[in-house]
């Protein structure tokens, strides 16, 4: 909950080279700001002294200069000659742009006291200043600020001092202006083109790749005129599968939408689109990955998947579908089972209670037409749920504030009707946006103090019956403060009475969001000041008659994973929000080792949820920025770390590649494995990385992953992963066995991707 990269507004980024080794004349805003931890208009006039605010830089947070816990309102003021020069010697004069750098996390700009920008949008003149632009449930806090004016807009005054002040809303953690590259500077032509496309997606029909590729001008003025170029390539063998050009006329406001096909490909394929403008040396590139399909389909004849072991409470209700493929109908049997549970023979579903803690061997059968698959089954009846990490759908990163029951219990039909369940996927999890809004004048609560649902969810515990109905689990959201992140009714004071509704309710899983609780602590990594809140809800969790799941998120603050499972946490956080986002990507999944010694059957470091198929935390979504590699990547990763696997995306717009990612039970059964041993980086050699993970039956799964902007060749020592010298390998995703190996294995990884291979050395 709460950050998340937000699709930039205004402008797309391209690359471009300069002609003739001139550079856009700019005007540097790098230094003079001044800055105070306050709030009030009155400091966006011009005319308002501040000559005793304190002295600050824009390359780093206000966490970083002497405001260490600070969180809420501050402002940023500087003075500065604006001179005609810059529209004097610009090609086109137009416009004049602010570009603002990067504001964590919201932002209102004024120029000699009137609003021109506010969260990445243009203000129009006259706009008035309120506080509902910090209210919004997306964050900006990674995206660059980009502002423009008409040139011949009275709120510049040219050639003369003007007022520039900045008022920034920080939601917590770190604040303020802090990327360092601010500037004013006159419009490029190639900013007003934009090549409009569904990014990383392609139809596909009758084994064609197909695209439609779209070229805007959102000039009012200006002509475009130039070439484009398309070329397919594989990034494995370098061989270029297709190459095609057209001409390109762009009038003022104009557009061009252009097709082309090919083969579709079976290994990491990349798209390259080119634009050269006539009579002008500037270049627009885009590059986007081409989806290829690594699993196999499931087999006609049965088979049983997910994990081998599950665990509930003495007295609690079970609840457990066999995750099985094959063609339906198909009927299921178990032998072993606990006293106090019975099985569902056509639905596969195992239900009941067991008053008697131990461990029971389960043999499990499933039958179709074709044949059978039998499988083992460990219950254990015990102090521990969660015995592998959980696998599930979560509201957030598709529909942000605006999920609904009717979108949750869609979400939990998918899951039966898309195969997903025969996988193993088993809780449908609704995050923020479920409860009353805290400034409504509508009564959070009932007389007794029972929280009440807004119109949005009629009625939970229909919903949680319905959800239970399909053999699923049943998911709800909350936080230790008195408000949720998006501002919704939350816990604080209410914990052992919350519980209690949850459980009524028929939850089996809480997400506990920090979020408003922080304003109630001095110092948000004091593990004195977290744990409480904590503890408590696990005390109110304890008292109640479900195993309810327990999902500690407070970013990884204070080393969690140190004390997670001493206040009852299954699985906590290790860090902020996740988007679509290589960097942002990479950055959380591969710098998880500092946690991996507290992972574990029970516990689990949770690196966020998956950004694979269609999210957008709201009403508008789109497909995710990832290219296909990085998503291979991603769940690779994932299952590697032993991390909760959590779709965030609209499961009714599953497409086939998305679908085949997150039904590969190989690949699965790596992050489900019953030792519950989180890898580790064994390896570190430039770009690549290679992780290694211990698994219950004493073979390894192995991950070699290229984080660099090339294709690379890398030979893999299996000494230096402490490994026998002769090994058998398996590629997980094709699900392909590769064959003996002696000392070395060689893979080639395209940029941004992975190999991910068993190793059997028995």
């Amino acid at each position: 909950m709460g950050r998340f990269w937000a699709v930039v507004l205004i402008f797309f980024l391209f690359f471009s080279c300069q002609p003739h080794n001139s550079k856009p004349q700019k005007l540097a805003l790098k230094t003079g700001w001044k800055f105070i931890n306050k709030d009030n208009l009155e400091f966006a006039r011009p005319d308002f002294d501040d000559s005793a605010w304190d002295s600050i830089g824009v390359d780093k947070t206000w966490n970083k200069q002497g405001y260490p816990r600070y969180e809420g309102f501050a402002w940023y003021r500087l003075k500065v000659v604006i001179p005609s020069s810059l529209k004097k010697n610009a090609a086109l004069k137009d416009s004049l742009i602010f570009h603002l750098g990067k504001i964590d996390d919201f932002d209102q700009v004024f120029l000699n006291g009137a609003l021109i920008g506010q969260n990445c949008r243009n203000m129009p003149a006259g706009s008035k200043a309120d506080d509902a632009f910090k209210d919004l449930n997306t964050s900006y806090w990674d995206v660059e600020r980009r502002y423009s004016l008409p040139t011949n807009d009275l709120r510049i005054k040219w050639d003369q001092p003007n007022v520039l002040a900045i008022r920034v809303y920080d939601w917590g953690v770190a604040g303020g202006i802090y990327s360092g590259d601010l500037y004013l500077a006159m419009p490029q032509r190639h900013e007003y083109l934009r090549f409009a496309f569904e990014r990383n997606r392609f139809d596909f029909n009758n084994g064609q790749a197909l695209k439609l590729l779209t070229l805007r001008n959102t000039a009012a003025r200006y002509s475009v005129s130039g070439n484009l170029s398309v070329t397919v390539k594989d990034n494995l063998n370098g061989k270029v599968v297709l190459q095609k050009e057209w001409t390109v006329h762009l009038k003022p406001r104009g557009k061009q939408t252009f097709e082309f096909s090919f083969p579709r490909p079976k290994q990491s394929t990349s798209a390259m689109y080119r634009l050269t403008l006539k009579n002008e040396a500037w270049t627009l590139q885009e590059q986007e990955g081409v989806p290829y399909i690594l699993t196999p389909p499931a087999k006609p004849e049965p088979q049983i998947n997910g994990a081998r072991v599950y665990g509930e409470r003495v007295g609690k209700p079970f609840l457990f579908r066999i995750p099985a493929t094959g063609k339906r109908p198909m009927t299921f049997s178990a032998e072993g089972l606990p006293p106090g549970l019975k099985l569902n023979a056509q639905t596969g579903i195992i239900s009941g209670k067991v008053t008697r803690k131990g461990v029971y061997d389960v043999r499990i059968t499933a039958r179709n037409a074709l044949g059978k698959d039998r499988k083992h089954l460990r219950i254990v009846i015990g102090d521990q749920i969660a015995l592998t990490p959980p696998l599930g759908w979560n509201s957030w990163n598709v529909w942000g504030l605006s999920v609904t029951q009717k979108r949750v219990y869609a979400a939990a039909k998918a899951f039966v009707e898309k195969g997903l369940a025969d996988h193993g996927w088993m809780y449908i999890n609704i995050d923020d946006g479920w409860e009353i809004y805290g400034k409504s004048d509508e009564p959070k609560r009932k007389p007794n103090g029972e929280i009440r649902t807004n119109e949005k969810f009629p009625d939970m515990k229909k919903l949680g019956d319905a959800i239970h109905a399909l053999g699923l689990k049943f998911g709800i959201y909350s936080s230790p403060g008195p408000l949720t992140c998006g501002g919704y009714t939350a816990s604080y004071g209410h914990e052992f009475q919350d519980a209690r509704t949850f459980a009524r309710w028929g939850v089996d899983y809480l997400k506990y969001d920090l979020c408003s609780y922080r304003q109630m602590m001095k110092d948000q990594n004091d593990p004195g000041e977290l744990i409480p809140p904590y503890q408590k809800m696990h005390r109110a969790l304890q008292k109640v008659n479900r195993d309810i799941v327990y999902s500690l998120c407070e970013y990884g603050n204070g080393k969690v994973w140190e004390w997670g499972a001493r206040v009852g946490g299954n699985l906590w956080r290790t860090t902020g929000d996740i988007w679509d986002d290589w960097e942002r990507m990479a950055s959380i999944g591969f710098h998880q080792e500092q946690a991996a010694p507290y992972a574990g059957p029970g516990h689990w470091n949770d690196p966020d949820m998956l950004v694979v198929g269609w999210v957008g935390w709201g009403d508008h979504l789109h497909y995710t920025n990832l290219t296909p590699d990085e998503q291979y990547t991603h769940v690779s990763l994932w299952a590697l770390l032993s991390a909760p696997l959590l779709i965030g995306c609209d499961l009714q717009r599953l497409d086939d590649f998305t679908l085949n990612l997150l039904t590969n039970d190989e690949v699965l059964a790596i992050d489900q494995d019953a030792l519950g041993k989180q890898a580790v980086p064994v390896i570190k050699e430039g770009d690549i990385q290679v992780y290694r993970k211990e698994l219950s039956d004493g073979n390894w799964a192995v991950g070699v992953f290229n984080l660099g902007d090339t294709t690379k060749t890398f030979v893999l020592s299996f000494e230096r992963l402490g490994m026998p010298a002769r090994v058998r390998l398996r590629d997980v995703w094709r699900q392909k066995d590769l064959g003996e190996f002696e000392k070395r294995f060689d893979t080639v990884l395209p940029a941004h991707g992975v190999t991910l291979v068993k190793v059997f050395a028995k």
